[in-house]
């Protein structure tokens, strides 16, 4: 396996500049995924990799070797997709062989490979069938064994569980998660959906905009986001948003607009009073009892407009004067539409973002 670099790496399109000066260091063994909304750029980036786009600026190492012109085949690099790209007419075996038959590989060496290949992703009753004879699933596994048996040095993944529905999402992450483990990879995963994102990663990349927002390890970004952007985006249900400004009363410091007022717990640099700021606060550290184990804030009233349920849990939608507050509670919880009640925030978990740049303040 091999580590990967990009070094100040632009891509763009006519006058259109789609990756904007990318550095991004990825080491040996290590599973980075690229997360971020449709047309952020991760794809591309991930093309550029793997020498199906030009790069317009900047360099691309594998294993410490610049690739910028090398050709795709000689990068030692294999690549999963979100279609799958299988041949129709060829058998399962013929699909996974058949790049090793075009560098000409000894037969028993390419039956050894595929047969291995098969044992790890348990397709071995597969191997004669084509690929309209198999599951979205199998397919899928088909594809990844393809990638297995080209011994790569970087393994990239393309989106691949997007045409998958809920339940075999949830088993392919744990296949591919195993066949990290076992084959001590270095893979690279883009993908739009943050729970997949947040249960695969070594570390996440969030890109937007042609840029990347945030490098970390998944509890970092989820718990640190640098900016309203990451916050929005890394978490399920999605951070609740409350614009204000800072206010400051007999030396504390507190959150504060029309509905409601925050003390906040901790140093804010640059704290004048009146400063515009953005609290955030995620669903599950909306409190709707006061806990006496729980640093908790002032108690905020609301109204119920919603309450969904979850089986395990139920969502509450919840309305503050003109800002709308959600709250992840136990399915026990008993109000119901309309009811008015009131919450408390967990003033360890909450976060600030300043209110023109939505960059975070603390």
């Amino acid at each position: 396996m091999a580590s990967v670099s990009f070094e100040k790496v632009k891509k763009t399109f006519g006058d259109n500049e789609v990756l904007h000066s990318v550095s991004l260091d990825v080491a040996e063994n290590e599973f980075l995924v690229l997360v971020g909304p449709s047309g952020c750029g991760k794809s591309t980036l991930l093309r550029m990799l793997a020498g199906l786009e030009e790069i317009t600026a900047g360099e691309i190492f594998i294993g410490g070797e610049l690739v910028n012109h090398l050709p795709p085949r000689a990068r030692q690099i294999a690549m999963v997709f979100q279609d799958y790209a299988l041949y129709p007419h060829m058998t399962v075996e013929e699909n996974m062989s058949f790049g090793l038959r075009l560098r000409s590989v000894p037969k028993e060496e390419i039956s050894s490979r595929v047969g291995e290949a098969a044992e790890i992703l348990r397709i071995q009753k597969f191997l004669k069938r084509r690929p309209k004879q198999l599951s979205g699933g199998q397919r899928q596994r088909v594809a990844i064994g393809r990638a297995i048996v080209r011994k790569p040095k970087v393994f990239l993944f393309d989106e691949p569980l997007s045409n998958l529905d809920a339940k075999l999402r949830e088993e392919m992450r744990v296949e591919i998660a195993k066949l990290h483990q076992k084959l001590h990879a270095t893979i690279i995963y883009v993908t739009h959906d943050q729970v997949e994102a947040m249960t695969l990663a070594s570390r996440i990349a969030v890109m937007e905009g042609g840029k990347i927002q945030q490098i970390g390890t998944p509890i970092e970004v989820y718990s640190r986001p640098t900016n309203a952007f990451v916050a929005g985006f890394i978490g399920s249900p999605t951070m609740n948003f409350i614009n204000g400004a800072l206010k400051t009363e007999e030396d504390k410091l507190y959150f504060a607009n029309e509905q409601m007022k925050v003390q906040i717990p901790f140093n804010v640099a640059g704290a004048a009073d009146g400063r515009t700021v953005t609290l955030g606060v995620r669903p599950e550290d909306v409190f709707t009892e006061r806990l006496l184990d729980r640093r908790l804030g002032d108690m905020v009233e609301t109204e119920i407009e919603v309450v969904e349920l979850l089986g395990h849990r139920k969502n509450v939608y919840l309305s503050c004067g003109d800002t709308r507050i959600l709250a992840t509670v136990p399915a026990s919880f008993s109000k119901t539409a309309g009811e008015k009640m009131f919450v408390w925030f967990n003033l360890d978990n909450i976060h600030l973002f300043d209110g023109s740049t939505g960059e975070r303040i603390s």
